[in-house]
């Protein structure tokens, strides 16, 4: 797996003005199953969210779906070959192919490919 994902986070400094507060490799890495990988870069428990702690968001283990009023933003990748997971969430998932291409398929077995810079909105599917 190739996660090798910058994130920089902001926060506001003792004199009110934005400073970078996070700028490392992600390294919440997950091995979903077999095939499958993903890294979290940050997440919400509610909305809005508490922006005046000091906590590393992304630096927790997060069930799916997410917090109720939460959120979470993850990078999964697909490699070749991996199996379907169907699942239903109470959640909008957003979904973007930064690289390569992947089949979304539906209940019903229909399929929708996607390709590089497609997006995908699930709205609790």
């Amino acid at each position: 797996m190739s996660l090798n994902i910058r994130r920089v986070v902001t926060a506001n400094g003792e004199n009110g003005k934005a400073k970078v507060w996070i700028d490392d490799v992600a390294a919440n890495l997950r091995l979903n199953r077999p095939l499958v990988s993903s890294v979290l870069l940050w997440s919400t428990d509610s909305t809005p969210p508490d922006v005046s702690a000091d906590e590393d968001l992304g630096a927790r283990t997060l069930p799916r779906p997410p917090a109720r009023r939460g959120s979470i933003f993850r990078i999964v990748e697909f490699e070749p070959g991996n199996a379907p997971d169907m699942h239903v969430t109470p959640t909008i998932d957003y979904a973007v192919v930064m690289s390569g291409e992947i089949d979304m398929e539906l209940d019903d077995g229909a399929e929708v490919h996607l390709r590089a810079g497609d997006v995908l909105v699930q709205r609790a599917t």
